[in-house]
C-alpha cells in the first residue's frame, strides 16, 4: 500500500514494538481499543495501541488518524466506519485522535490528518493521506483483505458481538509451524532465529512465497536493528561512495515507506560500481522487491530499470 491509491503490496517494516506492550486505559467517553459498543470500531491511542497490533494478527486493521479541528478527518472516520461494517467482521477500524497520540503520529509517519494506515500481522501498511471517494477505499479494502489472507490475518470478528463477549474476539487462523516459529522469534527480536525458520520452510517447499517474503523482511529488520536514523543518514551523507552506507540508507528509506527513494538510490548508484558492487546492489534490490511485494507497480518499474542497466 502506498500514500496514493496504487495497488498494495507488503508490508511496511516500521518498528511499532515500543507501542505494543503499553497498559490500556479506556478513553473518556469513548470506546477503548480493548472493547466498546461496536466490536468492529475501536478508539486507540499511544497507550492502548498494543491491543490493536494484537488484533491485526487475525484481521486487517484500518487505522485512521483524525483530529477534532479537522472536519474532513471526522467525516472520513464516519465513512470508513460504514465501509468497515459492510465487510462483515473481516476488517476492524481503529480511530486514533492524533492530538492525544503523538507517538503514534510519529511512528506511523503521518504528515497531516486525516492519514489512513492499515495494520496487517503487526506491520503498518500506508494507505493514503487526505480523503478518497468510497469506491477507491472499497478497492483498497479488497486488496487489504487479499494481503491479510497472504499473511494469516484472515480471521473474522462477530459483528453482532458486544464488548467483553468472546464472540467479539477475532478467530485466529493458525500459521504453519515454521512460520509460527519465525513469527515468535520476530516478536522477541531474535531475527537470526526467524531467518533460520524461514530458510527451513523454503528448503521444505521452494514455492513458499510467504517464507521468501518473510525472510526478506526479517533480513531487513536485522540489518536495521540497533542503528539510529541519524547514524545511518549521516554515514551515507558523509561517504556517498561507500556502498555499505548507501545500502543501509536504502534499507532505512524503504522501512519508512519511501520506496521510490530507496530504489532510485540503488539504481542510480549501480552504474558507478565495479562488478562486485553491482552484484551486491542487485542482490539487495531483489530482496527489497520481496519486502515491498512483487506485485507492487513500483517494483515493476524498478525491475525494468534494473534490467536495462544489466543488459
Amino acid at each position: 500500500m502506498t500514500n496514493s491509491n496504487d495497488p498494495i503490496g507488503l508490508r511496511g517494516a516500521v518498528d511499532l514494538s515500543s507501542l505494543a506492550q503499553r497498559p490500556q486505559p479506556s478513553a473518556d467517553g469513548t470506546a477503548a481499543a480493548s472493547g466498546g459498543s461496536d466490536p468492529l470500531i475501536v478508539e486507540a491511542d499511544d497507550q492502548s495501541f498494543g491491543r490493536v497490533l494484537e488484533q491485526s494478527k487475525t484481521v486487517p486493521v484500518v487505522t485512521v488518524l483524525w483530529a477534532g479541528f479537522s472536519e474532513p478527518s471526522v467525516e472520513l472516520v464516519d465513512r470508513i466506519a460504514r465501509l468497515v461494517r459492510a465487510r462483515d467482521g473481516r476488517l476492524l477500524l481503529a480511530a486514533v485522535d492524533a492530538e492525544r497520540s503523538p507517538q503514534l503520529v510519529q511512528a506511523l509517519q503521518a504528515q497531516s490528518v486525516p492519514t489512513v494506515v492499515a495494520l496487517v500481522a503487526g506491520q503498518p501498511v500506508p494507505l493514503f493521506a487526505g480523503s478518497q471517494p468510497d469506491e477507491v477505499i472499497e478497492q483498497l479494502f479488497d486488496q487489504l483483505l487479499e494481503l491479510g489472507a497472504q499473511h494469516g490475518a484472515d480471521g473474522r470478528i462477530d459483528p453482532g458481538g458486544t464488548a467483553g463477549d468472546e464472540s467479539a474476539e477475532p478467530v485466529e487462523a493458525p500459521l504453519p509451524p515454521l512460520h509460527q516459529e519465525a513469527y515468535d522469534a520476530i516478536e522477541r527480536g531474535d531475527y537470526a532465529a526467524a531467518e533460520t525458520a524461514y530458510r527451513t520452510a523454503m528448503a521444505q517447499d521452494p514455492r513458499d512465497q510467504l517464507a521468501v517474503a518473510g525472510l526478506a523482511q526479517v533480513r531487513l529488520l536485522g540489518r536495521l536493528q540497533g542503528k539510529s536514523l541519524d547514524e545511518i543518514r549521516n554515514a551515507a551523507a558523509s561517504a556517498p561512495g561507500d556502498l555499505d552506507a548507501q545500502l543501509a540508507v536504502a534499507d532505512l528509506d524503504l522501512s519508512g515507506g519511501h520506496i521510490d527513494d530507496a530504489f532510485d538510490r540503488l539504481l542510480s548508484l549501480f552504474p558507478t560500481l565495479d562488478p562486485e558492487g553491482k552484484a551486491a546492489v542487485r542482490e539487495r534490490l531483489v530482496e527489497l522487491f520481496e519486502v515491498v511485494g512483487t506485485e507492487d507497480p513500483r517494483v515493476a518499474v524498478a525491475r525494468r530499470r534494473l534490467a536495462s542497466l544489466l543488459y
